[in-house]
């Protein structure tokens, strides 16, 4: 199955918060699906997905499944194929129930390994709350650290916003504003841009990317007028990407960055902080945004929002994010194919 020219495996969608818009959306995706699409097979409890779309009234067969290998185009099809859970799940949309914590967990370990394995193309998650990781006893703050631990090697997880519109990836991201001067260093840039430039290479197929590389201060510092984390972090870290063959330029003002005109410039925005990243992508794609995992041996990518547990069960959550996750992951998982097999 993972030869050239030969279909993709299907991908492992996980479960998500069981009191999140999870079960809703994929039940949703897969009624959306269309001829070409990706087909994927999802690791959760069918009985419980059965009673969530009778619930919202959407017409959507279940297939219990027992294995990875009876997911093909026809099956998918005509029903959304569940890989069922060992973990109980206690909640429902809507109801949060901490019992969950080890189905949530699991899905993902189970998705994780399926894809190590060749047995899936990539692992796509959805939204989780991070007390379920704390509830096992885990020490990661989110699925990013968690997948990270997962894929071993020691290799740093990296986190890309992407959409039709723009991709962008923070250097500093689950930390508090405060922090960032103090965790920004150069090593830090280029450690990130470089799983970039990788990734828009052969997971993207973009053969020579650029980078833009933001300040972190108002107008770049303005010549270390505002800040001169510019000029001690930031061109450094320009100046050593550039010698090491990647097109790095910058420091971009961060106000004159998002823009047409600008965005034309570049392949992909690094940023110096969370928010820096995501305000702009939310603005300009937010239902079509789709947060990456670069670094990783496997593709990961999930829908770019939360659990949304206030809307659960109400019939109107929007699928679009997960089904530009599910797209997204089948072509980086394909083009990664491609480029290992050229």
């Amino acid at each position: 199955m993972d030869e050239a020219g030969s279909p993709l495996p299907p991908l492992a969608l996980t479960c998500g918060e069981p009191a999140g818009i999870g079960a809703e959306i994929a039940l949703k995706a897969w009624a959306e699906r269309e001829g070409s699409g990706a087909v994927f097979l999802m690791i959760d409890h069918p009985a419980r997905l059965a009673r969530v779309a009778e619930k919202l009234g959407l017409n959507v067969p279940i297939a219990t499944i027992a294995a990875t290998a009876e997911v093909d185009r026809a099956l998918f099809d005509e029903a959304l194929p569940v890989l069922p859970l060992a973990a109980p799940v206690a909640g429902e949309p809507g109801r949060i129930d901490e019992r969950d914590a080890a189905a949530v967990v699991e899905s993902i370990t189970r998705a994780v390994r399926l894809t190590q394995a060749g047995e899936t193309a990539a692992v796509v998650t959805n939204p989780i709350r991070k007390q379920s990781l704390k509830a096992m006893g885990l020490p990661h703050p989110g699925h990013t650290e968690y997948l990270a631990d997962l894929a071993g090697g020691g290799a740093r997880s990296v986190m890309m916003l992407a959409s039709p519109r723009l991709k962008v990836v923070p250097v500093t991201v689950h930390v508090p504003l405060a922090a960032v001067p103090r965790l920004l260093t150069t090593d830090a840039i280029v450690t990130v841009a470089e799983a970039t430039d990788r990734a828009l290479r052969h997971d993207f197929g973009i053969p020579a990317p650029r980078l833009a590389v933001l300040g972190l201060n108002p107008h770049a510092g303005e010549s270390g007028l505002l800040g001169t984390e510019e000029a001690e972090i930031v061109v450094p870290a320009i100046e050593r990407l550039r010698a090491a063959g990647i097109d790095a330029f910058g420091p971009l003002p961060p106000d004159a960055a998002f823009h047409a005109g600008a965005r034309a410039r570049y392949d992909a925005a690094i940023c110096m902080y969370h928010d820096q990243a995501l305000l702009p992508l939310k603005t300009l794609d937010f239902d079509e945004g789709v947060n990456v995992t670069l670094n990783l041996p496997f593709v990961r990518t999930s829908p770019d929002h939360g659990t949304a547990i206030d809307i659960a069960g109400t019939g109107r959550a929007n699928p679009q994010s997960l089904i530009a996750a599910l797209d997204l992951a089948a072509r980086m998982a394909e083009t990664r194919r491609a480029s290992a097999a050229a």
